[in-house]
């Protein structure tokens, strides 16, 4: 039980757990204190001075995000002294902040802004004077970095540290302090992992996806191209949140609908390659348990994830599955069965993803992804956040749009395949069809619940066929090395292990809805985005990849059978070593 506490919040009585800062009391008490820098359990350094109250008895304001409450504390939040400092640190601010506003990706989901309007804060020349200017950092396929919108925030760098890679932080001191890598180096020169976890937690413009909306649009008009696009399984849990729909609402009729009235030939799913992806991954688990392969295996679909490994356990590359991601998968199938289906030159095909990761635009380009005579497997990946702009910009009224269903051809899927997009669904997808190839029988038992969840590192142990199958789930990049060391160490026998790249899986990726640091840190994102692809998975009709109709036509038709020549040349890719310096 926990030990409470009673304080005053302006000059209301409250009981809190001891322990708890100013902050979390002002919550639970209904009040919102602002903040800019603190991210929960990620960057608590009370450096924006956003959130700063006054305690009665201190000399001084008090950073209420890192300040405990203590019995008796009387505290107060909005009194004449702290809306005076909080205008001045945002006056500050704005002194040397690039304030185009109005062309900036984050107009009206700004918190700096957002900030600026609770306050009324303007255009601010009472600390005019030196403005340092910085080029925009540019270097990498995924991101841009503009540092003269950046606040010095620091929740880049601590996003970042979380994921285990560490490769942004600060350069110089006092004034000249930037937000950058080590010796100014280019981010294309460090061991990034394209995760985009940092623009996730911008609070401002600094960090963005490199926007490759406009590249689609003009796809879209020129005549000679047939423009397809798909969307993984995660986008239909998010997206709505673009327009201010609840979190974790299912808006998969509503995006198809808006991908036709932006002018696709056709509209398919990510799952279907993801139904793809287990086949051949499950058949590949299935082959080197039984002829002595090298184990565990691992999975592929998250490039940042691949990234990271390439990059800081390149010793254990043997242990990837070779399968492509669903991503990948789907691209490949676009520009081979049905190309060949349809009579299209795959040369005139401009294949589009919309994924929840910016690690998806560095993978499109990275070598060995191209199934088709060198033509690549995807031309654009987009994120859920270009998507949005694009709905926007072409003045689609999302929310009121009806239900339409996929096209057909690539449009079947299973509720193995919706469940993808969260941490723990690779894994349990995987084990539906192992487990029915390996007893030849059609179980029922098919909900693994051990591996679900958002907990850091996930354990079970399944006897399937007399078989035992010890299996490791997790996400998130600091939680995957500890799982890596110990598999490393040789301190682990699992045969498989779903590695994940974002925190929670796909349904938190770098490419996903922005939300403020008031919503991320008192909401679990993960889980209400994660409770949609669950219930999607089953209200399906088929819960299995190997029981989908589309999938078995295609490998009667065209693939043979999983693991077959053609579907290794099409469906499998290579890895390579990378330095981490």
């Amino acid at each position: 039980m926990e030990n409470m506490v009673n304080i005053k919040i302006n000059n209301m009585p409250l009981s809190v757990p001891q322990g708890a800062t100013i902050l979390e009391a002002a919550r639970k008490a209904g009040i919102q204190i602002p903040t800019l820098c603190y991210l929960k359990d990620i960057n608590q350094i009370g450096a924006c001075r956003m959130c700063v109250v006054e305690v009665k008895g201190a000399r001084s304001l008090v950073a209420s995000c890192v300040y405990p409450v203590n019995e008796g504390m009387e505290v107060f939040t909005n009194t004449a002294k702290v809306i005076k400092s909080r205008k001045t640190t945002l006056e500050l601010i704005l002194s040397n902040h690039d304030k185009n506003c109005l062309s900036c990706l984050r107009n009206n989901k700004c918190e700096l802004q957002k900030m600026c309007a609770d306050l009324g804060i303007e255009d601010s020349h009472r600390f005019e004077g030196e403005n340092p200017k910085f080029e925009k950092e540019t270097s990498t396929l995924h991101l841009v970095r503009d540092n003269n919108k950046c606040i010095l925030c620091r929740r880049c760098v601590a996003a970042c540290d979380e994921q285990h890679v560490g490769v942004i932080g600060t350069n110089n001191r006092g004034f000249d302090t930037d937000i950058g890598c080590a010796f100014e180096k280019k981010l294309a020169d460090v061991a990034c992992v394209s995760c985009g976890q940092c623009t996730a937690v911008c609070p401002t413009a600094a960090l963005t996806e490199r926007d490759e909306s406009h590249t689609v649009f003009e796809a879209l008009s020129d005549p000679t191209k047939t423009v397809i696009v798909h969307t993984a399984p995660s986008i239909r849990a998010t997206l709505g949140e673009c327009f201010d729909m609840p979190i974790g609402t299912n808006v998969k009729g509503k995006m198809v609908a808006a991908l036709r009235r932006l002018g696709f030939a056709k509209v398919f799913d990510t799952d279907f390659g993801a139904d793809l992806t287990i086949m051949e991954e499950a058949t590949e688990f299935i082959g080197r348990v039984q002829n002595g392969g090298v184990l565990p295996m691992i999975t592929s679909c998250s490039p940042g994830w691949i990234k990271f490994c390439e990059h800081y356990y390149p010793d254990l590359i043997p242990n990837l599955s070779s399968c492509k991601s669903p991503q990948q998968m789907t691209g490949a199938i676009i520009k081979s069965y049905y190309a060949e289906k349809e009579g299209i030159d795959p040369k005139n095909i401009v294949a589009v993803s919309v994924m929840p990761c910016t690690a998806k635009k560095f993978e499109v380009k990275r070598d060995n992804q191209s199934g088709t005579d060198g033509i690549p497997d995807i031309d654009i990946a987009i994120t859920t956040r270009e998507l949005a702009r694009m709905i926007k910009n072409a003045q689609i009224d999302f929310v009121n749009l009806p239900d339409e269903d996929f096209d057909p051809a690539l449009g079947v899927s299973t509720g193995a395949a919706a469940i993808f997009g969260a941490t723990g669904g690779v894994m349990e997808a995987a084990l539906r069809t192992a487990a029915d190839t390996l007893t030849g029988q059609d179980l029922k038992d098919i909900d693994y619940k051990e591996v679900r969840g958002t907990d850091n590192i996930k354990k079970a142990k399944y006897n399937i066929a007399g078989l035992e199958v010890k299996v490791a789930v997790t996400s998130g990049l600091k939680n995957a090395a500890k799982l890596l060391d110990e598999i490393r160490a040789g301190k682990a026998d699992y045969q498989f292990v779903e590695i994940m790249c974002c925190p929670g899986g796909c349904v938190n990726g770098g490419g996903q809805p922005i939300q403020p640091a008031s919503t991320k840190n008192f909401n679990d994102l993960k889980s209400l985005r994660a409770k949609a692809l669950y219930d999607e998975d089953e209200a399906q009709t088929f819960r299995k990849s190997h029981q989908s109709p589309l999938i078995k036509k295609i490998y009667d038709e065209y693939l043979e059978k999983p693991g077959s020549h053609k579907a290794h040349k099409l469906l499998h890719t290579t890895y390579i070593a990378r330095s981490k310096y």
